[in-house]
């Protein structure tokens, strides 16, 4: 009788057991549909990362709200790669699929550009890729039988509304290891393709201006500059003659009212070679006093390498083109010095005849600094190095106006000034330069300022003047700013000969050694930060860590790691296995 009655206890607690667990499962299935029901409705994440590698800007948030209509982004990264370029991939789909959480326009997909057995068909894709503008890289890829070489190409092309885009994704720079290069790269992911799928959709352009009157740099001078910016900004060349109505605009509020603003957002000034009047000066200062933005390349030296071409040697001169007085207003000096530095950009050089062909080498020539960007600031950082052209020196100036200034751009270590009247001599090529000499250590050579400026004309200018209605006199600025760069070869691209016409070259490329410098971006990013443009630049100031192994430690330990990875988790399982086999067997034997 006793047993039996264990027996129904035993069997009842059974029941009960099967009966709970029945309904944890339902509870949890239930909770599983309403959590899924309830995401699919109110979008939410937790980016436990240190530097929220997986959260979007502010802006980039922003700029995805907006778009009303699909944007289509066809991304050439699928294929057998590199692990390298498999991480690019999959930070690159990551990115696509955040950005499709935050707007369900966002469509893509993977491509392998290489997929097709068909060897012309293959060099048709590849053709129509490089003639859209993205760039292929060449691999070495691992097979069964040894190495294979492959190409390809990793960036993306963004369509909306019958307009394309191209994005490049591999960020090159000058020196870098390839494990930068790809943290870098991955680093500027949603920077590039936030950057692209915006000047898509954006309809609305500002507008800015290339002064000239001044001896400034012709169009195709500015050529691939002028196509780049014009991406992003309606480009304009104004012509100051003095005319006041020439970078404003009067617009009658009513019947006597009439407000002055500027026609520009801002106005780039390349590399000016003669004197501005006081008229265009004082036009120019009250631009800055209502708020335009400068973009300020100028050389306080003329010198040029053409005047080396017929003969060994040159002096460099001042060069006084009447600005000095306003850019001591405005805080800062262009110093008139170059900048000598021992990394610097090597030029070809002719040192004999071979068979009738002349024979050339190449030396370092240090008055062409090559300039590395070292600052954390967005403008600049993680750009490639930057490429200069007898380039001199920035001083700030004290002074009681409310400006924050900050450095930019600097030469190396190992760098000296010359002042002028500069020698200037062929004959230091090939030589080995005294160290000595150069001592001088991160020279600046570009620089930013923000805040409100004054006038250079306060207290300058006559009653009739600073009361006039019509001119508007304003002695004091809005918040604004300016960037400065003391070499006004910056923005200059170098032109090649193709029958029988000169052709710009992309900004920033050296045709004589094949690099390829950041000049280009340099540009873009200062307007953008100039004109506020959507604030997209602070995107650049992101920085994700590069967590890379320990090469020697993983040569020197390659065993024990390797034993500690394959035996250690078996022996932990046996071991948990054993452990929970004795407390079962103890549990179920009492």
């Amino acid at each position: 009788m006793v047993a039996k009655k264990n027996d129904n206890n035993l069997l009842l607690k059974k029941q009960n057991v099967k009966f709970s667990n029945i309904i944890q499962l339902i509870l949890g299935l239930v909770i599983i549909i309403l959590a899924n029901v309830i995401n699919s409705h109110i979008f939410t994440r937790i980016d436990l990362t240190g530097e929220k590698r997986y959260s979007l800007s502010d802006a980039t948030k922003e700029m995805l709200s907006q778009i009303n209509d699909i944007v289509y982004i066809r991304v050439y990264l699928e294929g057998e790669f590199p692990a390298g370029f498999k991480r690019l991939s999959r930070e690159t789909r990551d990115m696509l699929s955040e950005f499709r959480a935050y707007n369900k326009n966002i469509e893509f997909d993977f491509i392998n550009p290489s997929n097709s057995s068909n060897n012309n068909e293959r060099q048709q894709i590849y053709s129509m890729l490089i003639d859209k503008g993205l760039e292929p890289t060449d691999l070495k890829v691992k097979t069964k039988d040894g190495t294979s070489q492959s190409i390809i190409f990793p960036g993306a092309i963004a369509t909306y509304r019958g307009r394309e885009m191209s994005v490049n994704l591999l960020a090159s720079k000058r020196g870098a290891p390839p494990e930068e290069i790809l943290n870098n790269s991955i680093q500027n992911l949603e920077f590039g393709l936030a950057d692209a799928i915006r000047k898509l959709v954006d309809d609305f352009r500002s507008k800015i201006a290339f002064i000239e009157g001044h001896g400034e740099l012709t169009k195709n001078e500015t050529a691939d500059a002028y196509l780049g910016l014009s991406e992003y900004y309606s480009i304009h060349r104004v012509r100051l003659d003095g005319k006041l109505n020439s970078l404003s605009e009067r617009i009658q509020l009513d019947s006597v009212t009439t407000k002055i603003k500027n026609k520009y957002e801002a106005v780039i000034i390349a590399k000016p070679d003669s004197v501005f009047s006081e008229k265009d000066k004082f036009i120019i200062d009250q631009f800055v006093m209502r708020g335009g933005k400068i973009l300020w390349l100028v050389d306080p030296v003329f010198a040029s390498m053409d005047s080396l071409q017929m003969n060994a040697e040159t002096i460099g001169l001042n060069l006084d083109i009447g600005l000095t007085d306003m850019f001591f207003n405005y805080g800062f000096r262009v110093n008139n010095n170059l900048v000598m530095d021992l990394n610097a950009l090597p030029i070809p050089i002719k040192v004999g005849d071979v068979g009738g062909q002349p024979q050339f080498e190449f030396f370092p020539w240090y008055y062409f600094p090559i300039i590395t960007p070292t600052s954390d600031d967005p403008i600049v950082k993680n750009l490639n190095a930057i490429k200069t052209d007898f380039v001199s020196s920035i001083d700030f100036v004290e002074s009681n106006q409310d400006i924050e200034k900050q450095v930019l751009l600097t030469t190396s270590k190992y760098s000296r000034t010359v002042n002028t009247p500069a020698y200037i001599t062929l004959a230091i090529l090939g030589e080995q330069p005294d160290e000595r000499l150069y001592r001088k250590e991160f020279l600046p050579i570009a620089a930013k300022f923000e805040g409100k400026f004054q006038s250079l004309y306060k207290n300058r200018v006559p009653p009739e003047i600073a009361d006039s209605k019509e001119i508007n006199f304003q002695s004091l600025s809005q918040e604004t700013k300016m960037i400065v760069i003391a070499d006004g070869d910056v923005i200059k691209n170098q032109m090649q000969l193709s029958d029988g016409n000169y052709l710009p070259l992309p900004l920033g490329y050296d045709k004589y050694t094949g690099q390829q410098f950041g000049n280009k971006e340099l540009i873009l990013n200062v307007m953008n930060y100039l004109t506020d443009d959507s604030g997209l630049i602070s995107i650049r100031s992101r920085e994700l860590k590069l967590r890379l192994l320990d090469r020697t430690k993983i040569e020197n330990e390659r065993v024990y790691w390797q034993v500690v990875n394959t035996v250690l988790p078996v022996m932990l399982v046996i071991i948990f296995g054993v452990i929970q086999g004795i407390i079962r067997k103890r549990k179920y034997t009492q």
